[in-house]
């Protein structure tokens, strides 16, 4: 768990920006990239943009595999209309984010080892997949015998962050209901995400 802490802190300082709004953001202190030459930024290509975009992106949503982030992409671009608008709306989909943004857990990685680990039922049944994809409508909720775990009640007791208009959570029944799939604008990205320029990466 150490770990992936100091890595998250690497990541803030990396991309100059706090990814998750962590109150504790190493940002507070040394605004500038990790490494001995960390102060000295250079103004990135166009290509450069685009990856940081993506990498910046796959971060925010627990560092998804570069595999199965690319099928996101494909999936996107695939049901036509705005590609960009998709990949998020796919993105937020996913049941580890939602564990996340419903507050069952204190950080992304946090609700995908929750999932993993069995604690959480969509509509009733069992999911230790977190990248399920959960559909407008799908309730989640904590099974019973892990709703007074901990981490759980200190996660929800947080008051660092504000659930989002699509999730319709009872922090007491310990539930969430995905009421509709978000557009960018309703998703309450702690830094700048650039999903448009993800899809140029990927479109090049």
């Amino acid at each position: 768990m150490k770990s992936i802490i100091s890595a998250k802190k690497k990541l803030d300082r990396r991309f100059g920006e706090n990814i998750w709004g962590n109150t504790k953001s190493p940002l507070d202190k040394r605004a500038y990239a990790p490494g001995q030459h960390g102060q000295r930024r250079k103004k990135p290509t166009d290509y450069g943009e685009q990856l940081i975009a993506k990498q910046k992106m796959k971060f925010y949503y627990g560092n998804v595999s570069e595999k199965q982030f690319h099928k996101y992409y494909v999936e996107a671009v695939r049901r036509g209309g705005d590609s960009a608008e998709n990949l998020v709306g796919l993105l937020e989909s996913r049941l580890d984010n939602l564990v996340y943004k419903a507050k069952f857990a204190s950080t992304i990685f946090a609700a995908r080892q929750f999932v993993n680990h069995g604690h959480i039922l969509v509509n009733g049944k069992r999911v230790n997949i977190p990248s399920y994809m959960v559909k407008a409508g799908d309730v989640i909720e904590i099974r019973e015998k892990s709703k007074e775990l901990p981490i759980v009640i200190s996660a929800l007791e947080a008051g660092n962050r504000d659930f989002p208009g699509y999730l319709e959570v009872d922090s007491k029944k310990k539930t969430a209901k995905y009421s509709f799939v978000p557009k960018f604008e309703d998703i309450p990205y702690a830094a700048m995400m650039e999903p448009n320029l993800v899809i140029e990466f990927y479109s090049r």
